[in-house]
């Protein structure tokens, strides 16, 4: 798969209504993501916009988050498999 074909995806969290997105999502576009996803959900359950990011991922996409606690509350709890560079 060629590099260029290759998407960068954001997603984007809060757990609350007082919380805010803006700078979750200010660092996501300086990071490069053609595309964000962002939700402001309580339940660790109903997450629709991470569902429909993880429907559209194909090989070689790259998912940028700003905390690793916005993808779940454990690393059990997180869907996307996660490749560590050192």
């Amino acid at each position: 798969m060629s590099q260029s074909s290759c998407l960068l995806f954001g997603y984007a969290r809060v757990s609350t209504q007082d919380q805010n997105l803006d700078l979750q999502l200010d660092d996501l576009t300086k990071a490069g993501c053609q595309r964000v996803f962002q939700e402001k959900v309580s339940s660790a359950k109903a997450r629709p916009q991470l569902q429909k990011m993880l429907d559209i991922l194909r090989e070689g996409d790259t998912v940028i988050v700003w905390k690793l606690d916005r993808l779940g509350r454990s690393l059990k709890e997180c869907k996307l498999p996660v490749k560590v560079y050192q």
